[in-house]
Order: structure tokens, then sequence, then C-alpha cells
């Protein structure tokens, strides 16, 4: 039996007017154990994904401004996604659609020079690119700094460090890179907000746009053929 994957969707928020301004779409299969994430998604068939993704954005109807997607580099230079990406930008359509580059390790590296062709192209249909994870495993400054033009957010993930938020050294990085992306222009989202603690402290150093389990866990989207599956 083929496995079962369904997107999940999580809100971020703008603190200032307490209001939902994305949402972003997160893979899960399912398991005897529930919906789990996958080991792997790079190693999910890349049209199973495609497909997918085309399936659930022709029936979101979430109306926000943007819609964000998590894409690895392998799965950002195959055609397959590449080209469902596009069409489902086309399907969104006034909702912008947000291309959040992850870290995940594929079969192999991709230099910036090679991913920004592509990233030109997705930007040519309207879509903007999101530098996830930064500041944590290969998403450095020095790393991502060639792709900093081409972004129009970071995200910061508090959920990647073992230490609690008020640790000074997380506070560091993340006033690091709220730095930058002012310099740039840049929205800037912090996630992994786990309690009123977390949003509190956040409030205090000036972050504006969050995500996390205090807002809101990923929900469940359901497609038309659900009901006789899940």
């Amino acid at each position: 039996m083929n496995p079962t994957y369904r997107y999940f969707v999580q809100p971020q928020i703008d603190a200032k007017t307490n209001t939902i301004i994305s949402y972003e779409l997160l893979m899960k299969q399912l398991t005897p154990d529930g919906w789990r994430l996958p080991e792997s998604f790079t190693a999910i068939d890349p049209q199973i994904v495609a497909d997918l993704l085309i399936e659930t954005t022709k029936v979101l109807s979430i109306k926000v401004r943007r819609c964000s997607i998590n894409v690895s580099r392998e799965q950002l230079m195959t055609t397959t996604i590449a080209n469902a990406i596009i069409k489902s930008q086309e399907q969104l359509y006034p909702t912008k659609l947000i291309v959040e580059l992850t870290e995940e390790n594929g079969a192999r590296d991709y230099t910036v020079a090679e991913l920004l062709p592509q990233l030109r192209a997705f930007l040519d249909k309207g879509m903007q690119i999101s530098l996830d994870d930064v500041g944590t495993g290969d998403n450095y400054f020095q790393e991502i700094q060639e792709l900093l033009p081409f972004a129009s957010e970071l995200k910061f993930a508090l959920q990647n460090f073992n230490k609690k938020f008020k640790d000074p050294k997380i506070q560091e990085k993340l006033h690091f890179w709220h730095a930058i992306s002012i310099e740039y222009g840049l929205r800037l989202v912090l996630e992994g907000i786990e309690d009123h603690a977390d949003n509190k402290l956040s409030n205090e150093l000036g972050i504006k746009l969050k995500q996390g389990y205090y807002f809101s866990k990923p929900q469940l989207l359901s497609l038309p053929q659900d009901a006789s599956i899940i």
C-alpha cells in the first residue's frame, strides 16, 4: 500500500495587529501512530510531491496574502516539483506563494550559481523566496549571503536550539538576524513560539512576525477524496 501524505497548515501571526498574515504548508505522512513528519522529504517520489501540492493548492480557500511551502535545494532543482510550484502559484493567485528554501541534505550539493536561475524563474512568476532556519545548520550568514538579494523573508527557528529562548546566546543570534533583515529590507519570522514567556520576550526584542504552538498547531488540510481513506 502506497504511503499517504497530506499538507498541514500553520498560521503566521502579525503580533502588532494580532492577525493571520500567512499560512505555511507542512507535509506529513500517515503512519500507524498517526501523522508524522517523513524521515526524508527528498526521498519522497517527486511526482507524489508535485501532485499533492497541485491538489492542495487547487482546493485551498484560505484568504490570506501569502502561503508558503518548504522546498529543499534538491527539490528546487527537480523539474517536476518546480513546475508544480509554478502551477500552484497560478492556482493560488492573487495569494502570493512563498518558497521556503530549506537546508535538508540531498543526493548532491547545489551551488548558489546553480540555484539562481530557478529562483529567478519563480520570482518572475510573482513568487517570493524565504530562507529557512537562518543561523543554524548550514544557513549561516556566509553561506546564504549571495541569496539575500533574492529573498523577501528570513525565518529564525527557536526549536532548532536545545536551550530556552531566554538563553542570551540565542537572543544574540536573533538580534544579528533581525539586524540583517533590516539591512536587506526583509521580513523576519520567528518560529517556535511555544508559550506566553516566548511571546512576551519576542515582543521585547521587537519581533513582529511569529509562528508556533502558542498561536496554533498545524492543522490537517483535507482533500475531497479523504473521507474514504483517512
